[in-house]
């Protein structure tokens, strides 16, 4: 009995940190012109948190993969409310943060689709990554 208690315990702990926090504020996604960044009706550009997907232009260029990650993350938010938990700004003035669309955590659906790849630099950001 022990064990079971601390069984459903675990994974009701383990559940609610993949949940939407509290604290997040609700948007509307606009667009997404990339596998890890997007942009709300108000303008806002969101750098999705603890994630990396391939990149459409430049040096290290997938085109393919980058736009099959795109277009995943577009049929996921696109014109869409979705609850986002801001973390930080980074260096392109682009918010970061962990993006939840009908209580699911977007960044961990697109790793688990193959779209993206943890970015263990950021990891420490988001709770799902440990």
């Amino acid at each position: 009995m022990r064990r079971r208690t601390a069984a459903l315990l675990t994974v009701a702990l383990l559940s609610s940190a993949w949940a939407a926090p509290a604290r997040a504020a609700s948007v509307t996604i606009r667009s997404c012109y990339d596998g890890d960044t997007c942009r709300t009706i108000t303008g806002e550009r969101i750098r999705l948190a603890c994630i990396d997907t391939p990149e459409l232009r430049g040096k290290y260029a997938q085109p393919a993969a980058a736009t099959a990650a795109r277009d995943h993350l577009r049929g996921f938010l696109a014109g869409k409310a979705i609850t986002v938990r801001r973390i930080t700004t980074d260096r392109y003035g682009r918010t970061v943060g962990e993006l939840y669309a009908n209580g699911t955590n977007v960044q961990q659906a697109m790793v688990a689709s193959g779209h993206a790849r943890i970015y263990w630099k950021y990891a420490h950001q988001c709770a799902w990554t440990r």
